[in-house]
């Protein structure tokens, strides 16, 4: 009879083996999900027409753009922006006689949280600046946009990620598009996207939505998270960008379902607390900073599909305002989907501007515009930093090298951004 072969007891060292290759067998499996991701981004942007499908896929699905370079590169094309056609920089008379102008510096001033920890002063400063440019400049393109407060939350959050030249495109477009509800002159358009709140959490779990009722707790504890697109209330900017990722990709509405998410993740929360409109009113505000956002992400988009707003307008509260930022989504949506690569744009810019440029010098006429000084002084400064790169790189291998690359890293994108 042949004997039963029994596996040893794992030794210690066995068993500690063992773990570890599960440690990093887990490890791997989120690298290799990054992987294929950051692989997928780039064959879509790489795409002619570009894949806007797949980027939109990314920027909603878990983890977002992943990194801010990805950002600079998958946002403009979220919102049909050519990055070699930028406007220019404000110059000074943005500022003169405009409305707005001194709201507008109440409000950057006082926005000092929203600026990295450690950065220094002259430069928060310099940055505050730019802002207020930033803001004018989208008002003054759009006299039939109402400068609102929390705008400014939206702005700044652009300009830290992409540069202010990028930010003035990206604010002008969002303006007219996703914002557009709440920059009309009263404030009816932004209570009507609020309405849409309670309905949505009607049809997601009819017992919370009866207790807010009976709390006669309102939506307007919802209201920054709205029109600040959550940046007004989130402390940690990684946040705000994982949201920035989701809402550019998605329905302009796609805020106020994340609202009504917020709301239910918070269910038992809310109905232990005593049913009073303060009370009720007073949690729901002070929104929590531990929140599981790739998860209430997921679920908006769920309650999106189920709920979506086409649904809820039927409901006579409803029906009596229409939205000028859902109307028009559904053609802003389609005009993204047939845009060229960059290297594309690239060479029709360069191609454009050669034939402009012979133009000129053929006919220069008695009214020829001088060479773009801005342009010039940033090509001269880009090649002082090449300079100081190669300097840098030749010399001993200490300390000077790894602050030359640092200064041309962290310099480099914005610099391109602005060169043409």
């Amino acid at each position: 009879m042949r004997s039963r072969v029994f596996p040893r007891p794992a030794s210690r060292q066995g068993l500690q083996a063992q773990k570890a290759v599960h440690f990093i067998a887990a490890a791997k499996a989120p690298a290799c999900g990054r992987k294929q991701k950051l692989a997928e981004i780039q064959q879509a942007l790489f795409s002619d027409p570009v894949d806007i499908e797949t980027l939109r896929r990314a920027a909603t699905t878990n983890g977002g753009l992943l990194t801010d370079e990805l950002r600079r590169k998958v946002w403009p094309k979220l919102l049909n922006i050519n990055v070699y056609s930028l406007p220019r920089k404000p110059g000074q008379d943005v500022r003169e006689n405009h409305k707005d102008y001194n709201q507008v510096v109440l409000d950057v001033r006082r926005c000092m949280k929203r600026f990295p920890k450690g950065m220094p002063a002259s430069e928060r400063a310099m940055l505050q600046e730019r802002l207020i440019d930033i803001i004018l400049e989208v008002l003054k393109r759009n006299p039939q946009l109402h400068y609102y407060q929390g705008y400014h939350d939206v702005a700044v959050s652009l300009l830290l990620v992409v540069g202010e030249r990028m930010a003035i495109a990206m604010l002008d477009t969002l303006s007219i598009y996703h914002l557009r509800d709440f920059m009309d002159p009263t404030m009816d358009s932004t209570k009507h996207i609020l309405n849409y709140l309670m309905p949505i959490l009607g049809k997601a779990d009819a017992e919370l939505h009866e207790f807010m009722i009976r709390a006669e707790v309102g939506t307007i504890f919802a209201l920054s998270w709205l029109i600040t697109w959550y940046s007004h209330v989130l402390s940690d900017f990684k946040h705000t960008l994982r949201l920035y990722d989701f809402f550019l990709a998605s329905h302009p509405l796609m805020p106020i379902y994340l609202a009504a998410t917020i709301v239910l993740h918070r269910e038992k929360e809310v109905k232990q607390t005593e049913c009073d409109m303060a009370m009720v009113h007073h949690l729901l505000s002070r929104i929590p900073q531990d929140l599981p956002y790739e998860l209430l992400i997921g679920r908006s988009q769920d309650l999106f599909n189920q709920c979506p707003p086409s649904l809820l307008a039927k409901q006579a509260a409803l029906q009596s305002h229409k939205s000028l930022s859902i109307s028009t989504f559904q053609a802003f949506q389609l005009s993204t989907l047939h845009q060229r690569p960059d290297s594309v744009l690239q060479r029709l810019s360069r191609a454009q501007g050669s034939t402009t440029s012979r133009q000129a010098t053929r006919h220069p006429g008695p009214g020829a515009a001088a060479p773009d000084e801005d342009r010039l002084q940033l090509l001269a400064n880009g090649n002082r930093l090449v300079k100081m790169a190669v300097w840098g790189l030749s010399a001993t291998l200490g300390a000077a090298v790894f602050a030359v690359a640092q200064t041309a890293m962290e310099w480099g994108p914005e610099m391109l951004l602005q060169l043409f």
